[in-house]
């Protein structure tokens, strides 16, 4: 089996497992496992898919990118990874589609924050990051395997919904009617201060960090070097 079909196989397992534990098997899996127990087995078998297909991309051949990523593709790619960052830090506090007891009563709350731009911010966050490294390293291996991600990012959030109506009932149709599936681009403009500078901090450790992993410099670091 050639290093693309591979990576193929095994980014349809990851996002495949995703959906039929999530959906199909949930209530089996509940009734088996218990709460508890499904979280660590639905954990345990996305890690593993995850770490497969982490290693096929990495056996994958690279062949060449469909563009060149110039400058301005650079800064355009690392603007969109800061507002990825800004999103996902905002999503973790207040976020009724996260699994918790007070889910209910998140959604009954008028939205604020990140929830302004979109109900799924965190899973947005996944897809723009994951659309900013395509931009830069657009090959057949990173487009299989990113778009994979992006792809269970965007379409996992919208067959959530449907399952959070089942579980929350008017509480979540409240949630839907205040909020938006796709990104309002005035919502950004009502994110607090505390956030952007918070999702700022954490893209600044992100892009750093690629010095360590043997990747090119991103963001600022791209351009201005820490000496």
């Amino acid at each position: 089996m050639s290093g693309s079909i591979w990576l193929i196989v095994t980014s349809a397992v990851f996002v495949g497992s995703h959906f039929v534990m999530s959906h199909s098997l949930r209530k089996n899996m509940v009734r088996s496992f218990g709460k508890t127990g499904f979280l660590g087995v639905y954990s345990f078998v996305s890690l593993a898919a995850f770490a497969v297909m982490v290693y096929a991309f990495i056996a994958a051949p690279k062949y060449s990118a469909l563009w060149l990523s110039g400058d301005i593709i650079w800064a355009v790619s690392s603007f969109i990874t800061l507002i990825a960052a800004v999103l996902f830090t905002g999503s973790l506090i207040g976020n009724p589609s996260l699994p918790s007891p007070a889910s209910a009563d998140l959604a009954m709350r008028m939205p604020a924050g990140v929830f302004k731009v979109t109900r799924h911010p965190m899973m947005w966050s996944f897809a723009l990051w994951g659309f900013a490294h395509i931009l830069i390293a657009p090959r057949p291996d990173v487009l299989i395997f990113i778009g994979s991600i992006i792809f269970l990012a965007l379409a996992g959030a919208k067959a959530q919904e449907s399952k959070k109506a089942g579980l929350m009932g008017v509480e979540w149709e409240m949630w839907l009617r205040r909020t938006s599936f796709f990104p309002r681009l005035t919502g950004f403009a009502r994110i607090p201060l505390l956030n952007w500078a918070i999702g700022i901090i954490v893209w600044l450790i992100a892009t750093w960090a690629h010095g360590y992993f043997a990747v090119p410099a991103a963001g600022l670091f791209r351009w201005f070097q820490l000496s």
